[in-house]
């Protein structure tokens, strides 16, 4: 963990050989989870829940993949969101399959499960206004939060609390989805890791927190990655939630591991195939 949430160098990580345990207890305070749905949302819960007493989970309902479509090929234009579309849809289940036994290796050496009994919310989503009305009942002390789509400037001025995410990715240079993939396919594997950074209107633009670096193994994949993110972003979360909680003030670090800016997607299917075969990039 980073102290403090001061970073100077990459923290240490919690990796397979280096569990993600529960911590010092943090009691008296309210944490509120917002978040998509899956898996992944479980095992923050259940973290949180292992180190919080009073833990509310709020969680929006999917949007539709039709709506996603149109989204992205507003951003992208069609060509590149039929092939991200082919790639999420066709490629990544099979590598999801394939890398079973690793992901439940990076997962089954943490301390953290995937069921929580914290109180549960569902939200259509989270820009609502029932969200709003919600979060205002419930008087955060902190919102974390976890795969959710772009959350509103409405949203995020009701809240008088830090509003922190872990991403998938070394901020500001690997904003939006698979940051350890693009930094591996532009060939920087000293840039593949996880931040943890206070959430603004903009795309994983928030000023940031603390972040780590991790190195990856031959037997992962882009279907591996999110995982090493998420048990090393964890250790990060718990500390940025020790000092809310604690009464302290969030205190924003510079961005020094990777230079530059960029947003970036889920692969193309044939782009995902060309970099697997050109530069070995999994």
């Amino acid at each position: 963990m980073v102290p403090g949430g001061a970073l100077t160098e990459p923290a240490e990580p919690a990796s397979a050989d280096t569990p993600v345990t529960a911590g010092s207890s943090l009691e008296g305070r309210r944490v509120v989870l917002l978040a998509g749905p899956g898996e992944s949302t479980d095992i923050v819960a259940n973290f949180l829940a292992s180190r919080v007493r009073d833990l509310v989970v709020v969680v929006e309902d999917p949007l539709s993949r039709l709506r996603m479509a149109r989204r992205r090929a507003r951003r992208v234009g069609w060509i590149a969101a039929a092939g991200q579309i082919l790639f999420v849809g066709l490629l990544q289940p099979v590598l999801r399959r394939q890398g079973a036994h690793r992901r439940a290796a990076i997962l089954g050496a943490t301390s953290v499960g995937v069921t929580h009994g914290a109180p549960l919310h569902r939200v259509p989503s989270v820009n609502d206004e029932a969200t709003v009305a919600l979060l205002a009942s419930l008087a955060p002390t902190v919102v974390v939060v976890h795969g959710t789509r772009i959350i509103s400037s409405r949203v995020l001025q009701s809240l008088d609390c830090p509003v922190v995410n872990v991403h998938a990715g070394i901020t500001p240079r690997y904003r939006g989805v698979h940051g350890g993939y693009w930094a591996l396919a532009e060939r920087h594997p000293e840039w593949v890791g996880t931040t943890v950074h206070l959430v603004d209107p903009g795309i994983d633009t928030g000023a940031i927190l603390a972040q780590a670096t991790f190195d990856v193994t031959d037997q992962d994949t882009i279907a591996t990655y999110p995982d090493l993110h998420l048990i090393h972003g964890l250790a990060l979360l718990g500390t940025q939630v020790d000092r809310v909680l604690a009464g302290r003030e969030l205190e924003p670090v510079p961005a020094g591991i990777a230079p530059g800016s960029g947003l970036y997607y889920h692969p193309t299917l044939w782009g995902y195939l060309w970099r697997r075969w050109r530069h070995g990039v999994r």
